[in-house]
């Protein structure tokens, strides 16, 4: 374990600290934490575009795997993952958005100083504004690497990258059940044996004020009444199963024995759950599969906002639930009364205070009063008290309870060391590789507003690539061909799609929250609409227990425009210094910087309790399950451009091992922006022209707005209901390469192939068609198939495989490309038409398609069956941060 937080940094001092040995000095951050990241091996042109949160969490890592004795007692590392988890927008992604748009700022002044009457002030304009573009930039801080340096999903990359992790890597955000959320998909995977570790990372960093105003027009922070206090915290866990820890001779905190979320089916604005009802049955679900009674429970770790309807429906809840128990033996205790709340930090903090307690057999005091002396079923500790072992088991046992913005609770039961230990063999869990069916999907993607629409193009080629809208790129500011820049594009092509202004007619969203939610919570809403109007059965999945898991980058345009405004103070403040401004009047000054405010447009209004609703990224997700009333949990899901296909692999994971009975994912993300484009023009990433996979004139990608979502069934239960099932995910495989941040790598990609296979009765010889992520340059093109020879080459293959790419049609839509490139195989496979590459002119000579053998067809093709097996096809995703992920799909049925 490891843990950072104000005045306890490190596990020590961390017990000390619940003990009440030591006290919180000082502010509640960790800005004042001195870390060498020297030792980390980051290129010193990297490290200025990095993160604050990155670097917490490396330092997070790192004590966390020597409290383990890494490196001298090594970890499994084809098969370790790395799961992070954090909330809201992280300080380069704010400044990012800040230095972007500085660029119109910059523009208003020099309008605001040529209107003005002055001939002096007039002649200044031009020169003092020239002087902010280079001032701005020094001061925010600007590097070609700035794009990769935001993003939540570099941090488990380059944890993997520091440690040499190969395991898959990604980011979660789930409001603040975000750390439930990650130990629950680290649960999962270990337990259905797709990864023998797991380092579970989360963390939350106070970015100036603007949480804290969103969460007061909440209501959850006022000025007569806090119900907590946000803080700086980041935790850390390494997970295995108990059977590996014990055999491999590893200190053991405690076991968790089981994890259970269940979320609180509600429309309308995202809340705390107020059912007592709730709790006592996702306590019970918990002791229930765990096969432990709540009367052995002698210490409960509260997780909540605080505020009084819903503290009084947790003792409520969790009174019944320990109704059975001895009056006032189950003490309670809440981490957040000695480290303020740490949101998406907070289940961790939970954990690891029960771990610990367990750990020395210590019930920790609670002198902040969790629980009302008077009530009768709990009681508190006023100070240490011995933990004695249940004299039945001879064990100790706690439980962790939270309750999270948006519904979702979380109940987690957890198991003192023994001593001594059995003698346990090492087991791995024999994999369940149970067919998940695909009983709806929907689609939206630049020039298509529907599935169908979708696939049309694909027929025809049409696709919707081309110069943006001028409401897309300010050519004036942005747009500067042929040059490299850290300020402007060199291109002006992508994909870019029209959002929907109005929610579907299926369900009423008030006008003002409507208008509140971010671009991609809206069309996310549309796409999520088409597919529950294909599926027939919606009203059957109300009273059962899913997810909703959506790739998405972890930080919402909407949010980044907000902390954009909140820091305009920058701005003001770099003008004010530049020489030429600051020679200029008092009075002058003071009118050309109202005149330039007035111009720029600052939101004057305050935040409303819808605005954070908006901002979140699980909000995505969260809007779906709450306006059609599911009892899922949000989720969203960050694996870089392979996002989509790592969401999808969080919900077959789970579906498999029989944790949820019904799933929807997949990703979305609006990547035509100029922000985006300016950034990643800065790498050199995007194409002059457009982008064309595996042509020799490939020369990078063109950005494209787009979402995909699967309703997704283990497909004995899609038979059971009678479903429409439209395709079977058979296997999904997952890696890292632990090597650079941007250059693709044949091992890793071949790592995630073979890890599919591996799933599956068949071989790759059987496989018809290959969705290739397709990263339209000539490198990344010649590695993917260089990678996939190394699978799909075979002496049984009877017929060249054939390979295709969406992004010709649709552009690199990021987070939503691998869900696009499952949609197009899907549909591919249902018309039994192989798809034709749009645009290739001249395949690259240099791709080793005769290895495999493979063709690139240029036409559509007819897909033949082929006798005794059904139609099948592999689809990949690679991601920024050597992140690879490849799914296997099957034709449901055959001719």
């Amino acid at each position: 374990m490891a843990g950072l937080y104000p005045g306890a940094c490190g596990i020590d001092k961390l017990w000390r600290l619940f003990g009440h040995e030591q006290q919180v000095t000082g502010p509640a951050g960790l800005d004042d934490l001195d870390i060498d990241v020297t030792e980390f091996r980051i290129p010193p042109v990297q490290r200025g575009s990095m993160t604050r949160m990155q670097i917490l969490m490396l330092e997070a890592a790192r004590q966390c795997l020597y409290d383990a004795g890494h490196p001298e007692r090594p970890l499994p590392i084809e098969r370790t993952d790395v799961v992070v988890g954090t909330c809201f927008g992280l300080d380069r992604q704010y400044m990012n958005a800040l230095r972007i748009d500085g660029a119109r700022y910059i523009r208003e002044l020099e309008c605001a100083a040529s209107l003005d009457a002055d001939e002096q002030v007039r002649n200044a304009g031009a020169q003092f504004a020239g002087e902010l573009r280079t001032r701005l930039t020094r001061r925010i801080g600007a590097s070609r690497h700035d794009r990769v340096g935001e993003m939540a999903s570099t941090i488990p990359a380059r944890i993997a990258a520091t440690f040499r992790l190969l395991g898959r890597t990604v980011a979660l955000e789930s409001a603040d059940a975000t750390s439930f959320v990650a130990l629950d998909a680290a649960m999962t995977s270990l337990r259905a044996g797709t990864a023998d570790a797991v380092l579970v990372v989360t963390g939350q960093r106070r970015e100036g004020s603007l949480i804290e105003e969103a969460l007061a027009a909440k209501g959850l922070i006022t000025s007569m009444d806090e119900p907590f206090t946000l803080s700086d915290g980041v935790g850390a866990l390494l997970l295995k199963r108990q059977s590996t820890a014990v055999a491999e001779g590893d200190r053991i905190y405690a076991s968790i024995r089981e994890c259970v979320l269940r979320r609180e089916s509600r429309r309308g604005g995202f809340r705390y759950s107020t059912t007592a009802n709730e709790r006592y049955l996702l306590a019970l679900q918990c002791h229930h599969a765990s096969g432990v009674g709540p009367a052995r429970v002698r210490y409960v770790e509260c997780v909540g906002p605080g505020i009084a309807a819903v503290s009084t429906a947790d003792i409520k809840g969790l009174g019944q639930v320990f109704g059975d128990a001895a009056p006032a033996t189950v003490a309670l205790g809440s981490a957040i009364d000695q480290l303020g709340h740490t949101f998406a930090n907070a289940g961790i903090a939970a954990v690891t205070k029960a771990a610990l307690a367990l750990y020395h057999r210590t019930v920790p005091p609670d002198p902040a009063g969790t629980v009302d002396s008077a009530d009768k079923f709990f009681g508190t500790a006023g100070g240490r008290e011995s933990w004695s072992a249940d004299p039945v088991s001879g064990s100790r046992y706690a439980a962790v309870y939270g309750s999270a913005l948006g519904g979702t609770l979380s109940y987690l039961l957890l198991e003192g060391p023994s001593s001594p230990r059995p003698v346990l063999t090492p087991r791995r869990p024999a994999p369940n590789t149970e067919p998940i069916a695909i009983v709806s999907f929907g689609g939206a993607f630049a020039g298509s507003a529907d599935a169908v629409a979708f696939w049309e193009a694909s027929r025809s080629g049409r696709g919707g690539i081309g110069p943006v809208p001028e409401s897309v790129l300010d050519r004036d500011l942005y747009f500067a061909p042929g040059e490299v820049t850290l300020t402007h594009s060199y291109s002006e092509i992508g994909a870019s799609l029209t959002i929907p202004d109005r929610p579907p007619t299926s369900i009423h969203i008030p006008p003002r929250r409507y208008e509140a939610m971010d671009p991609a919570q809206r069309l996310a809403l549309s796409v999520a609409n088409e597919t529950f109007t294909r599926y027939e059965g919606t009203a059957a999945l109300r009273g059962r227990n899913g997810i909703v898991a959506i790739g998405s980058t972890l930080c919402l345009a909407t949010e980044r425009n907000w902390g954009r405004e909140k820091s305009f103070h920058e701005l003001e403040s770099a003008v004010a210094g530049t020489e030429t401004f600051a020679r200029l009047a008092t009075a002058d000054r003071a009118r050309i910087l109202e005149r330039a405010r007035r111009g720029y447009g600052l939101r004057e209004e305050p935040a409303t309790p819808a605005d954070l609703d908006g901002w979140l990224a699980s909000g995505v997700a969260g809007v779906i399950a709450s306006e059609y009333q599911l009892r899922a949990v949000p989720i969203a899901v960050e694996a870089a451009c392979a996002s989509a296909l790592a969401a999808l692999d969080m919900a077959v994971t789970a579906l498999r091992k029989g944790s949820v009975e019904f799933a929807l994912a997949g990703g979305v993300e609006l990547a035509c922006t100029a922000r985006d484009m300016v950034l990643c023009s800065a790498l050199g990433l995007l194409s002059h022209t457009r982008i064309t996979p595996f042509d020799i004139e490939a020369d990078g990608f063109s950005p494209g707005d787009g979402c995909s979502l699967f309703l997704l069934k283990r497909q004995s239960d899609a038979q059971r209901d009678g479903d429409e099932i439209f395709g079977l995910i058979r296997g999904v495989g997952a890696s890292n390469d632990a090597k650079s941040l941007i250059a693709p790598d044949i091992d890793g990609q071949l790592r995630a192939m073979r890890t599919a296979f591996a799933q599956v009765d068949y071989q790759p010889a059987e496989v018809d068609y290959l969705e290739a992520h397709g990263t339209g340059t000539r490198v990344g093109d010649r590695v993917e198939i260089a990678a996939a020879a190394g699978v799909y080459a075979s002496p049984q293959r009877t017929h060249p495989l054939v390979i295709g790419s969406v992004k010709a049609l649709t552009g690199h839509t990021f987070a939503a490309a691998g869900g696009a490139g499952l949609l197009h195989a899907l549909q591919a496979m249902r018309a039994r038409t192989y798809p034709h590459n749009a645009h290739l002119t001249t395949i690259n000579p240099d791709l080793p398609l005769a290895d495999i053998p493979a063709v690139l067809p240029t036409a559509s093709q007819p897909w033949p069956s082929v006798v005794g097996r059904p139609r099948r096809a592999g689809v990949s995703s690679f991601g920024t941060g050597g992140i690879n992920y490849h799914l296997l799909l099957e034709e449901y049925g055959q001719d």
